[in-house]
């Protein structure tokens, strides 16, 4: 009995092997064919049948996976997800090759990394300039997490994920720039695309001469970047202030006027936070009765208020002294001195303003 079970798991095993291999040949004839979604469903339903395979095959299964997931990320089907799953594939080549110490696949699959990043850049970018904020943001994230050398992709992310006013992630990604030291200092290498006659960017300069080798680009050009420690500062404050989270707002404000103390945008804001905060003092006020205790309570809530809006004055001054014919600026420091009976600073603003 024992003998027979022995060599009925054998057969089973033989059979699932036979079953793998003839679906692994399946998908690859679909993906030939161009049905790439066809093959990636084989692929994964197939998947957990490698895991016991040597590690020749599981090679082969990976490139093939990486290259099923990689055509549609090029025919952007959820771009951003499968060229991550597809780097994860090529990698998953690369480690078994080394354990097996037979290199078919490596070489290729190095390559397909590289030409994967160059497009999701590339294709980032395009979303970005299209307005697809959201889209660019994923597909930036997605680069940065295969390559977290290349910080320039989180900051895009950040960047990107402002602009599609979901602030909880770009503050998750600039607050990330902030702890790893984001500067951002480098070269931008841009080429020519030939048919759309854009300047598109690339990853290294050997990444875009592959492209101009190739014929699809021309004119090559380097482009110097400074530092984006300001703007990440700059960003990070504005969604703060989305947000409606004050405080952390005002640390970064504060923060920018040390990097530039003539940076108009902090002062404007630095105000505007200091009236925002009076707005609970205002709805308990209109909440108030006429009785003794209440009116005291009125004198008392009433000083309070007018103590923060004296506040926001020096920063407006400030604001000012950068930009004197600053109309908004001008238009909200003439109504607190208005409102605090400050006249003969409203008249003196209100001279100099006409």
């Amino acid at each position: 009995m024992k003998l027979k079970f022995i060599i009925l798991s054998i057969a089973l095993i033989n059979v699932g092997v036979y079953s793998q291999k003839s679906q692994i040949k399946d998908a690859q004839s679909l993906f030939e064919k161009g049905k790439a979604e066809e093959a990636i469903v084989i692929l994964k339903k197939t998947e957990y049948l490698i895991l016991n395979a040597p590690d020749e095959e599981k090679s082969e299964f990976y490139f093939l996976k990486g290259n099923v997931l990689k055509d549609l990320a090029g025919k952007n089907i959820d771009a951003a997800n499968n060229f991550s799953d597809a780097s994860q594939s090529y990698q998953d080549v690369i480690l078994y090759e080394n354990e097996s110490g037979k290199y078919k696949f490596s070489v290729k699959a190095n390559l397909a990394l590289k030409d994967m990043k160059s497009k999701l850049v590339n294709g980032a970018a395009a979303d970005f300039k299209a307005g697809n904020f959201k889209e660019s943001a994923e597909k930036s994230y997605k680069v940065y997490l295969f390559d977290k050398k290349d910080t320039l992709n989180l900051y895009n992310a950040a960047a990107a994920y402002l602009n599609a006013k979901e602030y909880n992630l770009a503050i998750q990604h600039y607050e990330q720039l902030k702890k790893i030291n984001f500067s951002g200092n480098g070269i931008i290498y841009y080429a020519t695309n030939k048919k759309t006659k854009e300047e598109d960017a690339f990853i290294s300069p050997k990444a875009r001469e592959s492209y101009i080798q190739e014929g699809l680009y021309e004119k090559p050009r380097n482009e110097a970047v400074l530092s984006r420690k300001f703007d990440v500062y700059k960003s990070l404050a504005y969604a703060y202030l989305e947000r409606k989270d004050f405080i952390k707002a005002e640390a970064a404000y504060n923060y920018l006027i040390e990097l530039n103390p003539n940076f108009i945008d902090s002062y404007i804001n630095l105000a505007y936070l200091k009236l925002q905060s009076k707005k609970e003092l205002v709805d308990k006020i209109d909440a108030l009765g006429n009785s003794k205790k209440e009116m005291l309570e009125y004198d008392k809530l009433t000083a309070k208020k007018d103590d923060i809006t004296r506040s926001a004055i020096p920063f407006l001054q400030k604001a000012l002294s950068i930009e004197p014919k600053n109309p908004d600026v001008t238009k909200t420091l003439l109504g607190i001195y208005r409102s605090l009976d400050m006249t003969k600073e409203y008249n003196a603003l209100k001279a100099t303003s006409n």
